[in-house]
């Protein structure tokens, strides 16, 4: 009987260091799938100006769809000037834990400007990131469909 009970607070306390290493651990850096410093269509055809102006979008502020993200919803929005993306804005997304707080303050300024080299939201996923990455990607669409001309 000793050695159940032993066994059992063995056990409780391996998980109670689990779960305060969870939550005071300082997070990892993010990394990035592959890099985001791929040129856009304009950059790599300096010839091209009109290009993005045929993109389709029209001008204006267009709010996307609002995705779970699992640990939380992730919607943004997104800025249409001259046919082109040229800023987004994150309405809402997970910042009720500590842990989703450090990964978004990493990831979502990536995301943005990787959405905003791509003129699109055909990015790529955040290690790390990876629910905010998917419904970031989603949430982006859903404004971009809008924006269609």
């Amino acid at each position: 009987m000793k050695k159940f009970f032993l066994s059992a607070a063995t056990i409780l306390a391996f998980a109670i260091y689990i779960v305060h290493q969870r939550i005071e651990e300082p997070e990892k850096q993010l990394i990035i799938t592959t890099p985001i410093n791929q040129p856009n269509s304009s950059q790599s055809n300096p010839g091209n100006e009109n290009q993005s102006l045929s993109s389709g979008y029209k001008n204006g502020s267009y709010t996307g769809d609002t995705v779970d993200a699992y640990y939380g919803n992730v919607q943004i929005e997104t800025k249409i000037q001259d046919g082109k993306i040229t800023d987004i804005n994150f309405l809402d997304y997970p910042r009720d834990r500590r842990h989703s707080i450090n990964i978004n303050s990493q990831a979502m300024p990536l995301l943005k400007t990787e959405a905003i080299q791509a003129q699109s939201a055909n990015v790529d996923t955040i290690s790390g990131a990876t629910m905010t990455s998917e419904a970031f990607k989603q949430s982006l669409q859903s404004a971009l469909d809008k924006a269609k001309i």
